[in-house]
């Protein structure tokens, strides 16, 4: 990867040293980080109580099946089990979901997918806990599952509100539009899975109010304790959730499914009950990004204009709804990309399987549909005989352009800039076909492959990818600025999941106030709402609203001296914690303006309301846009089919840069964890039936996988309806790096490459091609 080089500076004998750099712009290190790097960050898996007992969960082997009875008879006599729990100890709603509660804490009547939780134990081992749950005697009747969601439509209904989760028709412009080129093609994409750094575990202490507590890495823990509460018949009020440190998120990876089980046993024992999932309960158990079929049709004039687009967009939402409708939305919505298209029409369905369940996983509905199209313009650059990254110039996107849905284009969208950015940066020098770097080779070191086999081939993709929620999602977010003794507090209940929202909390306030010294608080539920951690939502929504208490403090420190010498606070300044007037007559510290009091404000940030999708998938859903241009470099040995990426040239517009190391990182991220989609990354089933769930069977790439990775341009325009300016960084290079090796793959072999992960055999070339 490319790394930013830091300089240090040494201060000369006699002279004061340079106070440390802070506020916004700058690379800030994170509070945790040295917690973090010497391993003594507490974790959820690092909890521990006072009479602490162990939860297990038993899960079903069959994707699909009924149930007919369920012992627990010999489980409960075990030596050391305190209680065993089924969808009969549930006292209030029984059902659970991020985006649509329908999904059971415990399966009663029928199981939909492998792995659904059937029963729970808690114990005073945990060893014990799990030869308990697998103590449960469960009768099944096996039923013949439905693992293809074309056959979703025509099969018995899977679920009581049956398996067509949502449908949109899409239609923009006139039907009969018809291009001088037309291609056609067909498309796959696998099931990704988050792969969170830590299984998920949590703690659930219950109170003396009869409530309880749990101590959970939840990325949105309001809804969490909404959810728990429900299902305990409880008022939320005596449900509390504590955030504890979240071990990385790709997505909000954190399933209810795996927390709910745990209060039930705390309120059913009165004593703390941990639970420490095994990878591959966490396979098992949580959402995975969407697969998905796809089917595009485009037409072009003879000049390389797009003319039409059609598709079919059907996602495999598995056993049950989640956040598939907001999929489903953000697909159908970006499937001819970040292009002009004057008519599109698009049908997308989300349906209802025995498959894994799917959910919110970073870029949903956004990468499957990117991979699609920018191999539709693979295939118009070949039909035309034109550069691939020419073409897509002639029809990228711009300000005051109009998607599909209707709604007009009005952030910053320089798309054109950006893609010319990747156009122009030098490509990396070829291979040497000596000994010494062998390691080139797409197999590795010590590889299979014959440096004669290898083909170098280059690719392009265009990506984008909405921010906030979408289709009248009400975003708001509330926090708090304290400041007393020199030292500013923020609390919000955003949740930091690696994004790096405490240190840009801290940063804000740094900013506005000239504090340095800003602590964040720790989360839980008895600070107001935040909403979830994704789409950037904390840098927009969270952002602006400490953003703004941290004005209102300002407000009160300044307006008692700007009174005093009759001045208005507008022209006054903070700068490295000093007070001065644009005219010098007042300069003061702000701890002397302070002068022991305590300030704080509360306050709240919404941004603009957005719409649901019409009849017709026509509508302004989405509150803003962000866009990303990447080129790929690989190898292909085109006997084996292996591919090595070797560099991938990056430029993205941000908005605005508030602190460049930790949007370096953030990009980077994005970008491996793309490479994993486009070449290893496939949660396999076997007739709904997961295989090999652990991560020796799923493929991570490791840094040995990452390629050199190249932020070659960051467009720095700022959008007017964001606090700051900025956008959300990590998505769009999930999106848009599986586009760009698929289309470099294809450059390199002249095959279609139209599924990802890219199989071996996709990428061999025979003699007769």
């Amino acid at each position: 990867m490319s790394n930013d080089t830091a300089t240090a500076t040494t201060a000369q004998p006699g002279t004061a040293p340079e106070p440390p750099p802070h506020g916004l712009g700058v690379s800030l290190p994170s509070a945790e980080a040295r917690a973090k790097t010497e391993g003594t960050f507490p974790y959820a898996a690092d909890l521990w109580a006072e009479g602490l007992l162990w939860a297990a969960v038993l899960r079903s082997p069959h994707p699909h099946a009924r149930i007919l009875s369920v012992d627990t008879t010999h489980a409960r006599e075990m030596p050391g089990v305190q209680a065993v729990i089924t969808h009969e100890d549930v006292p209030g709603t029984a059902l659970l979901g991020r985006g649509r509660a329908d999904r059971p804490v415990f399966a009663s009547d029928v199981v939909r997918h492998h792995g659904e939780a059937i029963a729970a134990v808690a114990a005073d081992h945990p060893d014990t806990a799990r030869m308990a749950a697998a103590a449960v005697i469960v009768e099944y009747e096996i039923l013949d599952p439905v693992t293809d969601p074309e056959q979703a439509f025509e099969a018995e209904p899977l679920h009581p509100d049956g398996n067509l989760i949502r449908h949109i028709p899409l239609r923009h412009g006139d039907p009969d539009a018809a291009g001088d080129i037309v291609v056609e093609g067909l498309y796959r994409i696998g099931r990704q899975d988050p792969a969170p750094i830590g299984a998920e575990a949590g703690l659930a202490v219950p109170r003396p109010d009869g409530g309880v507590e749990l101590y959970v890495a939840s990325t949105d823990p309001h809804t969490d304790r909404d959810t728990a509460a429900a299902c305990y018949g409880l008022d939320p009020e005596r449900v509390k959730v504590v955030v504890t440190g979240v071990p990385g998120a790709t997505a909000d990876r954190e399933d209810q499914g795996f927390q709910l089980p745990l209060g039930l046993l705390a309120l059913k024992t009165g004593c703390p009950v941990k639970l420490t999932a095994t990878r591959e309960e966490s396979f098992l158990g949580h959402v995975h990004r969407h697969p998905t079929l796809l089917r595009y049709r485009h037409h072009a004039d003879a000049e390389g204009r797009l003319v039409k687009v059609e598709a079919q967009i059907l996602l495999d939402a598995g056993a049950y709804a989640d956040t598939s409708s907001e999929a489903l939305a953000a697909a159908v919505s970006f499937a001819c990309g970040p292009y002009v298209v004057p008519n599109a029409f698009i049908e997308g369905w989300a349906v209802r399987t025995n498959n894994p369940p799917s959910g919110h996983v970073r870029g949903e509905g956004a990468m499957q549909v990117c991979a699609a199209y920018e191999a539709q313009m693979d295939k118009l650059a070949k039909k035309l005989g034109v550069d691939p990254a020419d073409l897509r110039l002639r029809n990228v996107l711009a300000t005051g352009d109009v998607l599909p849905t209707g709604q007009t284009v009005t952030c910053p969208a320089p798309v054109a800039e950006l893609l010319q950015a990747v156009q122009e940066y030098p490509l990396p020098a070829l291979p040497k076909d000596t000994p010494e770097d062998e390691w080139l080779l797409p197999g590795g070191p010590e590889g299979a492959g014959e440096p004669g086999a290898v083909r170098r081939g280059v690719g392009y993709a265009l990506g984008m990818v909405h921010m906030l929620g979408a289709e009248g999602t009400d975003e708001v977010s509330t926090a708090t600025v304290k400041v007393h003794d020199g030292i500013a507090t923020v609390l919000c209940a955003a949740v930091e999941t690696g994004q790096g929202f405490t240190t840009l909390a801290r940063q804000i306030v740094q900013e506005t106030l000239g504090i340095e010294e800003v602590h964040v608080a720790s989360v839980d539920t008895d600070q107001p709402p935040a909403g979830p951690s994704c789409r950037g939502r904390h840098t927009w929504v969270s952002g602006g609203a400490v953003e703004r208490a941290a004005k209102m403090v300002r407000t009160q420190l300044l307006q008692p001296l700007a009174h005093k010498f009759g001045m208005s606070t507008e022209l006054l300044q903070i700068t490295d914690g000093k007070i001065t007037s644009y005219d010098g007559v007042l300069s003061t510290t702000v701890s002397e303006a302070m002068d022991g009091k305590e300030l704080w404000a509360t306050a709240q940030c919404r941004p603009h309301p957005t719409e649901p999708l019409d009849g017709a998938g026509q509508g302004d859903a989405f509150v803003g846009l962000a866009f990303c241009a990447i080129r790929a470099v690989v190898d292909v040995d085109i006997e084996l089919g292996s591919v090595r990426v070797v560099e991938l040239a990056l430029a993205q517009d941000v908005g605005r840069i508030l602190n460049p190391a930790q949007l370096t990182a953030r990009i980077e991220a994005g970008v491996t964890q793309g490479i994993g989609a486009a070449l290893t990354e496939n949660l396999r089933t076997a007739r709904g039936l997961v295989r090999h769930p652990d991560l020796t069977g799923y493929s991570l790439p490791t840094a040995l996988d990452a390629p050199d990775i190249r932020i070659v341009k960051l467009v720095e325009e700022r959008d007017v309806v964001a606090p700051f300016g900025a956008k959300a960084v990590s998505a769009v290079p999930v999106v848009t790096s599986p586009a760009a090796v698929a289309s470099a793959v294809r450059a390199a072999t002249g095959r279609p490459v139209n599924r990802l992960p890219i199989r071996p055999q996709a990428a061999v070339v025979t003699a007769t091609q």
